[in-house]
């Protein structure tokens, strides 16, 4: 087998900046940031030809920053030249990189002027990144590309040459902010606020260059876990003094910190609830510490009893989120961001939006994304997921954030096909209108040139292929409990973690109506609200999710939900067998190291698309008794 690069170049070649390179290039403005642009053309020039013209000479393409924060740009012709003429320093950066993305269209004599500015103002990365070994989750929680990029052995990296390399990659897509470190934030990890903080800074640094903020998850029992107060009490004025004192070191080794992002009362993390308050009254503690930096605190309203009892249907983990936070509306101060799951879950292939993103018009929401594919397949599979975010309402959040996906694999993603998640999130959150499948070809065109034919049919559908193999109509999970890669219908059927199905000898689904279940369809706003509750008008793909329904129920495709089992699951396989075929024709034009780890993560997607078709298929025969239309072989 060919052995993989050292690191792989991603979305950013050095042919990528030949468009550049070959012309003549002025650049004006000042500033750290214009540097960096000032480099990046630099190098493009020594490899392609081209030069940095000296002020008030004719160019090809002038780069003009203004003085502002702003990062928005303007680009278009003026007479001979094509012309990014950015808000200040950061616009500048993300025109460069514009101009790198259309290549040789950037000087076409008939560029329309265009102006680009970001939709959401924060677009961060959260690495779920622990300093030490963790003895259950390793050194990345839920990550499928290697160890961490920025610790080792319990402490920052010596070498940070691929952190600088990851800079450029984030902004490149528009990413601007990046957690270095978990949201369960263990002892080693909770001391980066104190003396590990220079650590951080130089972090800081790096990205700084590329214009990205660095935040930290803290803990919110800080100051009692490093030993400094006997209280957590968000209302405790020798708490509030502690976070205070605390922030303003932080600000003074790192003065564009952008603020920390908190899990909190959740799967055993501390919080507020110790002390009798809400989340409102921790958020706003932290708030107040970092006011007068410009600086934010996220917090996650993911927040659920994972200690229920599975015999009570009345409790429903969907709700959760909803219950906790929809009553503090209006509660939270204004540098709060309460970060909410795309789904009512936990990241799952299908779920309906999260309601709480309806029901909060008076607090500062971000949307949370899982790049990294915990229950899409673990960066093993291919599944392209930005034709689920699609359906967001990512316009109106105050942020964008996503898990990330990377690690130190040297493709960065462990699949190299996984990039282009990477990617298109950071471009969606600039631009959450742009079309998935138009960012999935930037994303080719830039790293795998020849190769768009067959990446677009690998991937255009792989969501819904992934999503017809394994758990079927919106009802999730099916997955082995733990490390959650691979089918077990009943893994967590009878656990406290609430992710249930309640399959039986009738039927199968959960009963989320008003009418006779849980409650939760009639926590959205109408039209959704009449939607779910229905169903007859329930969309099919979400059917179980709100219904427990019998399994000849017929959906309205036209077709039974026990035959809609059977059909998917065994085109779901057929067609995973075909993209393999598809690959290992592409042999030819393909770096050998990369075709043969793509080969080979085909290989396993294809024997675990089989083991779902087979486990669920057989599982729901032997359930309902309801024999395969088709005739096919049901074990």
């Amino acid at each position: 087998m060919s052995q993989p690069p050292e690191v792989h170049s991603a979305w950013l070649p050095p042919s990528a900046f030949r468009a550049l390179g070959s012309r003549r290039i002025r650049i004006e403005g000042r500033g750290l940031l214009v540097d960096t642009v000032r480099s990046e053309v630099a190098q493009a020039c020594a490899s392609f030809g081209g030069r940095i013209c000296e002020p008030g000479e004719p160019a090809d393409l002038v780069l003009d920053a203004s003085v502002t924060s702003s990062e928005g740009f303007r680009i278009g012709r003026l007479g001979e030249s094509t012309v990014v003429a950015a808000d200040g320093p950061a616009g500048l950066l993300h025109g460069l990189f514009e101009v790198v993305r259309r290549g040789e269209a950037a000087f076409d004599p008939a560029l329309a002027e265009e102006r680009h500015e970001p939709a959401l103002p924060l677009r961060v990365l959260d690495h779920w990144d622990n300093v030490d070994v963790h003895p259950v989750m390793g050194q990345v929680e839920r990550g499928y590309s290697g160890g961490s990029i920025f610790w080792r052995n319990g402490r920052l990296r010596e070498d940070l040459t691929r952190v600088r390399g990851y800079a450029r990659l984030l902004a490149a897509t528009g990413i601007n902010a990046v957690t270095v470190n978990n949201v369960n934030v263990h002892t080693t990890e909770t001391h980066l606020l104190t003396d590990g903080l220079g650590q951080v800074a130089t972090l800081a640094g790096i990205f700084r260059a590329y214009g990205i903020r660095v935040h930290l998850s803290v803990n919110f029992a800080a100051p009692v876990i490093l030993g400094d107060l006997d209280t957590a009490d968000p209302l405790d004025d020798a708490v509030r003094q502690w976070w205070k004192r605390t922030t303003e070191r932080v600000f003074e080794a790192i003065p564009d910190f952008g603020g920390y992002l908190v899990k909190a009362d959740s799967e055993g993390q501390p919080g507020p609830f110790t002390y009798g308050r809400d989340h409102a009254d921790g958020a706003n503690m932290l708030a107040a510490a970092l006011a007068p930096y410009d600086a934010v605190v996220r917090w996650r309203a993911f927040v659920y009893n994972h200690r229920q009892d599975w015999r009570d249907r009345t409790t429903d983990r969907a709700r959760a989120a909803f219950d906790h936070f929809a009553p503090l509306d209006g509660r939270f101060d204004d540098n709060v961001i309460v970060q909410v799951k795309h789904g009512p879950m936990d990241f799952q292939t299908r779920e309906p939006v999260s309601p709480v993103l309806f029901a909060m018009p008076y607090t500062r929401l971000a949307v949370e994304l899982q790049v990294t594919q915990e229950y899409t397949g673990q960066q093993k599979h291919v599944c392209y997921l930005p034709p689920m975010w699609s359906s967001l309402p990512l316009r109106s959040a105050a942020g964008l954030t996503a898990v990330s996906s990377v690690g130190d694999d040297p493709f960065w993603t462990g699949h190299p096909l996984a990039q282009a998640n990477l990617y298109a999130v950071g471009r969606l959150g600039w631009n959450p209108g742009l079309d998935p499948l138009a960012v999935l070809d930037e994303w080719i065109s830039l790293t795998f040139p020849g190769l768009r034919e067959v990446l677009h049919d690998l991937m255009d559908d792989s969501w819904q292929t992934y999503e017809q193999y394994t758990a079927p109509l919106g009802v999730g999970f099916m997955v082995r409990p733990g490390h959650h890669y691979g089918p077990d219908v009943d893994g967590y059927e009878y656990t406290p973690w609430g992710t249930y199905h309640f399959a039986d000898r009738d039927g199968v689904g959960v009963d989320r109506t008003v009418a006779t279940g849980t409650g939760f369809a009639g926590l959205y706003p109408k039209p959704f609200s009449q939607l779910y509750e229905s169903r007859a008008t329930c969309p099919d793909e979400l059917l179980l999710f709100f219904h427990h329904v019998p399994y000849d129920h017929v959906l309205q495709s036209g077709t039974t939900v026990i035959q809609h089992i059977y059909d998917t699951h065994f085109a779901g396989a057929e067609r995973v067998a075909g993209m393999r075929e598809r690959w290992l024709s592409a042999a030819g034009p393909v770096d050998p190291a990369v075709h043969a780890r793509v080969a080979e993560r085909l290989d396993e997607q294809l024997r675990s698309a089989e083991e779902w078709r087979d486990q669920i298929n057989t599982y729901f025969y032997r359930k309902s008794g309801i024999p395969d239309a088709k005739g096919r072989t049901i074990h």
